[in-house]
């Protein structure tokens, strides 16, 4: 998995990410007008992020017709679009930047999703977020998907993996999900999860570079965060 990973590692840090750090970062880039699709929109949170990192972009929402997120959504400030779960609901090459947090375990036909997410970007648009490796069972999840065969379904698609990064560690995860959703638990998204630090330690102990303490932290991520391209 290493030689697979590698050019894709990030060399600036290893510390555990979140999908909403993505949605800042790359929304502040985007050019004047750009289109951005959030995949699996659920109650719209994301329009408030991206209404502050990319105040004129034009922001969609997808989802399917129900979920348990998608009954809790109650806000109408923003354009949400039902889809089949696989074919987008916007015209090719239209879209400079999709973003998906914690979707695409919820997939049930990833393979011919990530066909129609190449079909609708940009040439070098890109699509970014987050999805479960060894994460439990939840709200109606299908699959984990390791980081070594992400990388390989989206290739598979026509898609390069840019970057990928750890997220909170799988045993918190599980945890976590044994004593009933604990929320004390909770904080452990936005901190360094407890495995995760443990392996901080070791790396400071065998003088790990970056890309090799990103590449432990990822082999036992509970989540892990991406940025797909589509290139020419």
């Amino acid at each position: 998995m290493w030689n697979e990973l590698k050019d894709s590692l990030p060399i600036d840090t290893a510390r555990q990410f979140q999908a909403t750090e993505y949605a800042w970062a790359l929304g502040r880039k985007l050019r004047e007008g750009a289109t951005i699709v959030d995949l699996g929109c659920g109650t719209g949170v994301s329009l408030d992020i991206f209404r502050q990192s990319a105040p004129t972009a034009k922001w969609i929402g997808v989802d399917i017709e129900d979920s348990p997120e998608v009954r809790a959504r109650t806000r109408t400030d923003g354009e949400v679009r039902t889809f089949d779960g696989v074919n987008i609901p916007v015209e090719s090459e239209s879209v400079d930047l999709i973003y998906s947090r914690q979707v695409f375990e919820h997939v049930r036909y990833p393979e011919q999703l990530l066909a129609d997410i190449r079909r609708v970007l940009k040439v070098d648009g890109c699509f970014a977020g987050s999805t479960s490796h060894l994460e439990p069972y939840h709200s109606y999840s299908y699959w984990n998907f390791t980081p070594f065969g992400f990388k390989r379904l989206v290739e598979a698609a026509g898609l390069r993996l840019r970057e990928i990064r750890p997220g909170i560690d799988a045993i918190t995860l599980i945890t976590r999900l044994y004593r009933g959703n604990d929320p004390t638990f909770n904080r452990w998204f936005a901190e360094e999860s407890p495995l995760n630090q443990e392996i901080e330690q070791k790396s400071k102990e065998a003088s790990w570079s970056v890309q090799q303490l990103a590449y432990q932290k990822l082999t036992v991520c509970g989540q892990f965060c991406f940025i797909v391209e589509r290139q020419r």
